[in-house]
């Protein structure tokens, strides 16, 4: 597979950090994730930051690979959301306004639905509510293009980000109190810089509808590509568990 990409949600839609082995990559954003397969090669490999795989019911810290990566992470953990069942995940559909009363109403039907389906019982955060649509887009998507399941597959830009760090917990969070925070999107161009991407690309402003950390977790999660490509992924869990539909679940790097 010639062609890696590193995949990130993004305000406008999707950031895709693309290029040919080891080129510097091109930065692109897409409305769309079906839009995002098509516009590349139909072998090109491609890492995204969402997860991939629902379970049926969920235990204490959502999914296996969660569990598996949070103690790596340290102080980081926190970024690693706890994915409730396939009901929860469907169990509406968001408006788009956080400050819609109907948004609010479908995070409680979503909490309400999470409760039902896990043990012990656990309703949802907001942080993870918000990326249900995203969610749901991409399993979607999996799930009616079973070829695809080859060469999509979920990474996390922080256990990314530990890899290149000499398998280490960052220092730095990258946002405080919802801001982008300049020390910790320092230290991960400094990580990137030293993976071998061009200085001016790490330090470039994102295209429109992406953030600074989105661009520079775009880039993190096309290592995961990369490693996958050259067969040097670690995988959590390895083998991957599967989903009542056969979507794997794992988070690698």
């Amino acid at each position: 597979m010639a062609v890696q990409a590193g995949v990130d949600g993004c305000r406008g839609g999707w950031i895709a950090a693309v290029a040919e082995i080891d080129a510097q990559p091109e930065i692109r954003v897409f409305g769309r994730f079906a839009a995002l397969v098509d516009a590349l090669p139909e072998d090109a490999l491609i890492a995204v930051d969402m997860p991939i795989g629902l379970p049926e019911c969920s235990g204490p810290g959502g999914r296996g690979p969660e569990k598996l990566v949070r103690p790596l992470l340290g102080m980081r953990q926190s970024s690693v959301f706890s994915i409730p069942s396939r009901a929860a995940v469907y169990s509406s559909m968001a408006p788009a306004s956080s400050g819609d009363d109907g948004w609010l109403a479908a995070h409680r039907r979503a909490s309400a639905a999470a409760r039902e389906t896990s043990d012990p019982p656990r309703g949802v955060s907001i942080q993870a509510f918000g990326l249900f649509a995203k969610i749901r887009e991409l399993d979607t998507l999996l799930r009616e293009n079973p070829p695809l399941r080859d060469r999509v597959f979920e990474t996390h830009p922080e256990l990314c980000f530990w890899r290149l760090n000499g398998r280490r917990p960052l220092c730095e969070p990258k946002k405080v109190k919802g801001a982008v925070y300049a020390p910790g999107l320092a230290e991960r161009r400094r990580l990137l810089a030293t993976a071998g991407f061009d200085a001016d690309r790490v330090a470039a402003l994102p295209p429109a509808g992406a953030a600074e950390d989105d661009l520079l977790d775009a880039l993190a999660v096309l290592g995961a590509a990369r490693n996958r490509a050259a067969g040097r992924q670690i995988t959590f869990p390895d083998p991957p568990a599967r989903d009542a539909h056969g979507l794997p679940i794992a988070i690698s790097c």
